[in-house]
Formats: structure tokens, sequence, C-alpha cells
């Protein structure tokens, strides 16, 4: 797996060399399959990361609920930095904010891959290794968090409406994607002398890697100042103050932020709820982690590059589709006798997961004017920031009460199933967007970038 990222990067690099006689398609095509990777990257380094941090915890003598609340301040930075980091793209470009998100990436995988280290070795009680630990990924959700406004905000720049959709549903791909990579690269590089560091480090090489790539050949891209696709009084202009308070976005990130707060803590409290079903130690899990992480992340990929295009399904289908699944999924896991059922469950409901993520984010975006994108975006990322704080309180609820998490998830998924009926903003999200037009090609199709 691991080569066939590194084998496709290749194939990106072979095609970017060709740049001078491409034409402005391809160079917008080229572009896209770079952030493409760097989606890739950080999603694989993250859920790598995250695949190994139940046995980290266990391993160093750190409280289930602290190993989750490690996530937890990084996800506050992350929620508060990206809307900064998104007026910041507008004012200094896009590609400057793409580098620093990715500098930020390196840095704290390589802090975090010390502090693991330190841990194993016993160099510090189990509450520093934890203090260090957080502070260590609090840099990603400072530093971070300025790539992905950025990326969004760079693919509106390059997309009319009626692409947007597609666009936005083939760069949430890269978070399934990095479903499947990252368990798998993270038990690959689990080696006898680094041990369960040894996959933060192998990411920071990688992301290292990637940030060379984009410095060289992405071009730069400099937001829109004017709508050409929509007459000045179809849209109303976003309200002064909080994002959150603007009426044009505040169903799409309720939404969002219920949605992802229960994918959340289904993905954070899977690792634990493994090592507990199969009765075996942190480390001799990860092969029954890595299965069930792979399947759901095959069930997203199905759902956001085959089944979105296949239906050209709309904003508004994904809302309803993707909460009623997620329900369904949470239902099931509440009444899981056994590992397999457990699979099926967490199957379910990350193929419901893979329509609420597009969803939300296109239709965020198409809701508001071409000038505000970067704001959209940012709204949008720390609304996925966000949600992580509540990750430790699902845990919580599961050491006390097994099913509880899943009872509640179900609930709340219930509810955004019927809000995403019956709400005005949710319901007419499709009008203006591309659900009656053929939809555009893959960015990424592997005969022209070998990105696939």
């Amino acid at each position: 797996m691991v080569r066939g990222v590194m084998n496709a990067l290749q194939s990106a690099l072979a095609a970017l060399r060709n740049r001078a006689a491409a034409t402005p398609e391809q160079v917008r095509k080229r572009a896209f399959a770079i952030l493409f990777v760097v989606s890739v990257t950080t999603a694989v380094g993250n859920n790598g990361m995250q695949s190994v941090l139940p046995a980290i915890g266990r391993q160093i003598g750190i409280p289930d609920p602290m190993v989750t609340a490690i996530y937890s301040l990084s996800a506050l930075l992350w929620a508060m930095s990206s809307p900064f980091w998104a007026k910041a793209s507008d004012q200094r470009g896009r590609k400057p904010l793409i580098l620093l998100g990715l500098g930020g990436f390196v840095v704290s995988m390589i802090a975090c891959g010390a502090v693991v280290s330190a841990g194993a070795r016993h160099m510090a009680t189990p509450m520093i290794i934890f203090v260090f630990f957080l502070l260590a990924r609090a840099l990603f959700g400072l530093f971070g968090s300025a790539a992905n406004p950025a990326s969004q905000a760079y693919i509106a720049d390059q997309t009319t409406r009626e692409q947007r959709t597609q666009s936005m549903s083939t760069l949430a791909g890269a978070f399934g994607l990095g479903t499947i990579f990252g368990p798998l690269a993270a038990a690959m590089f689990v080696l006898p002398i680094v041990g369960l560091s040894g996959p933060m480090f192998a990411f920071a090489l990688i992301a290292a890697v990637v940030m060379f790539v984009v410095l060289r050949w992405l071009p730069e891209s400099h937001p829109v100042k004017a709508d050409t696709e929509a007459a000045p009084t179809t849209i109303k202009p976003m309200k002064s103050g909080p994002f959150w308070m603007d009426p044009r976005l505040r169903p799409f990130l309720i939404y969002g932020f219920l949605a992802s707060t229960c994918q959340t803590a289904m993905i954070q409290m899977l690792g634990f709820l493994i090592i507990d079903k199969v009765h075996l130690s942190p480390l001799a899990a990860l092969d029954y982690l890595k299965m069930a992480m792979m399947t759901g992340a095959i069930a997203g990929l199905m759902a956001q590059w085959g089944l979105i295009r296949m239906f050209r399904m709309s904003p508004r289908d994904l809302l309803r589709w993707g909460a009623a699944l997620g329900c369904a999924g949470s239902v099931i896991m509440v009444f899981s006798p056994d590992y397999w059922t457990l699979v099926i469950a967490y199957t379910v409901s990350s193929l419901g997961f893979a329509f609420t993520r597009p969803g939300f984010t296109a239709g965020a975006s198409l809701s508001v004017d071409q000038p505000e994108q970067a704001a959209a975006a940012g709204a949008i990322a720390a609304v996925n920031g966000l949600n992580v704080i509540l990750a430790p309180l699902f845990l919580l609820l599961y050491e006390r009460v097994r099913p509880g998490p899943f009872v509640v998830s179900a609930l709340i998924l219930a509810g955004l199933t019927i809000y995403a009926f019956a709400n005005s903003s949710l319901r007419n999200v499709s009008d203006g967007a591309t659900s009656e037009d053929e939809a555009t090609e893959s960015m990424l199709e592997k005969s022209d970038e070998g990105a696939v």
C-alpha cells in the first residue's frame, strides 16, 4: 500500500515535468493531484497515529480517556486557528498556507515520535509523558490546520459551482484513503528499535517529501475577487462577526458538527472496543483494528468515488442518506455480539459518514459567494476540529455503559436525518448545484495523473 502511494507520487512528478507544454486544464488537474496527495499524506499520518494510539496509551500506562484527550487540545487549537489561516490564505495566497500546514504536521509528528519513544523507555512517569504528548500533538492543531482551508479554497478558486460537489467529494475521499493506508503503514513501521514511535517518524519523512513537491510544483492560486456565476443579488454577503452567526452557513455547521462528533467518537473508540472485544494484548489487537478500519475505509471510498458519481448525488441526497446510514451502523454496533458484527456495523456507519462529509462541505461552499469561499472553508475546518473535544466524554460513557456511546450516536444521527428533511437550507441546497449535469471527470484518474 505504501509502495502504491510512492508510485502515485512518482507518476505525478513525471507528469509535472511536462508542465511547460501543458494546457491550463492539465495544469489545473495536476494541481488538484498535488492537493490530493497533500490530503492523503496528512490523513495517512493522522489515521495511522490514531490506530496505534490505544496501544501506546496502554503500553505507557496513560488512562484511556486521557489518550483520547491528546487529540482534544489539538482539536481546540484547530478550531480556533482555522478561520485565521483561512483569512490569511486570502491575503497571502493558498500555497504558503498549504506549506505551513505541512510543516506543522512534520514538526508535530517528529515531536510525538520522540515523546512516545521516551515513554516506551520509561524515561518519565506516564503523566509527564502525557503532558508532552499533548503539547506535541497541539503543534499540529495550531499550524497543521493551515493546509485544510487553503486546499478547499484552492479548489473553489479553480472550479465552477457545477464542478464543486464532485471536487469536494474527491478531496474528502483522501480521508477514506488515509484510513486504509494509515493503519497498514503504522503496522509496517512498528519496528524493533523505534517500536510504536516508528510510524510517526516515517509519516514525518513522507510529509517532508510532499512539502518539497508543493514548494517546487504547485502553482499559486489567488482568491477570486468577484462572482461571475451568479448575480450579486442572488446571494447575500456574509455577515461580519462569528461564522456560526451567518444564517446561510449555520445549518451546515450544525449538521457537520454533530455528524463529525459521532464519526470521531466511533473512530476513537474503535481501538479500545476491539481490544476489549477480542481479549488480546494491545499490540496483538492491532491486526484486528487494521482489518476493521480498512473495511470501513473501502466502504467510504466506494461511496465517495463510486456511488456519488454513479447516481449524481447532490449535497441534499448526501445529507439525508449519510445520517440515515450512520444511524443504522450505530444501532448495529449497540447489539453487536462479536468482532465480525462490529466490523459490519463500522462499515455501514463509514458508508454513511462518507456521504455526510462531502454533503455538508459542498453544501456550505455552494451557499456562499465565490469571494467568501475561504471563510466558509475555515468554518468547516473549525467544525471538523472542534468536534474532537467531545470524544473523551464518549469514552467515559463507554467505560461505564458499553453500549451508551452508540445509543447516543444513533439518536443524534436519527435527529440529523429528520433535520436534513425539515430544514429549508438543507432541503434546498441542491438548487443551482449539479445533480442534473454530467459529472466532471475525476481529477485523479490513473491514465492522466497516475495518482490512484
